[in-house]
């Protein structure tokens, strides 16, 4: 499916969405949640989502996924499930199989090709607890975290 145009004020609330996938990708998102931040309908948001990005939300989602868990098996020492437990898969078996669909190789040959060369691989221990500060609100080691688009906009925002 090719991305398509739909109206700028109508884009805003999709971005919205998207936004939303991009900052909890690691917890259960469904279509009803992301379709009332939007503003829309289950059914109009998930057209509309399509069309605009080429891809359905559940794709999205699970592509950010494997994004953040090629980071992880690149520059940590965890383990391939607990990788998959850390990116919000909750099934080591669909993990696996998104994660080939995506980058064409199994998590653990991605894994073994970077752990030949490259820097040092973070401990395990110290992304866990990273991810517990920033759940917490509290700001990670250089700082808070950015501010999302819409949050920095004067007059946008606050609770959607």
């Amino acid at each position: 499916m090719q991305p398509g145009r739909v109206p700028g004020d109508v884009l805003i609330h999709l971005r919205r969405a998207r936004d939303h996938i991009d900052r909890h990708f690691r917890e259960p998102v469904d279509l009803a949640t992301l379709a009332g931040i939007a503003g829309l309908s289950k059914y109009h948001f998930l057209r509309l989502f399509s069309r605009t990005y080429g891809r359905t939300p559940g794709v999205y989602l699970s592509e950010r996924r494997v994004e953040r868990a090629q980071d992880l098996l690149r520059a940590t020492n965890l383990t391939v499930t607990e990788v998959c437990h850390a990116v919000g898969f909750s099934s080591l078996g669909s993990f696996s199989s998104r994660f080939r669909q995506v980058t064409g190789e199994s998590p653990s040959q991605f894994q073994a090709r970077y752990a030949v060369g490259g820097a040092p691989r973070i401990p395990g221990c110290h992304v866990f607890m990273r991810g517990l500060a920033e759940r917490a609100g509290e700001p990670g080691p250089r700082g808070p975290d950015p501010m999302s688009a819409i949050e920095e906009k004067p007059g946008v925002g606050g609770d959607v």
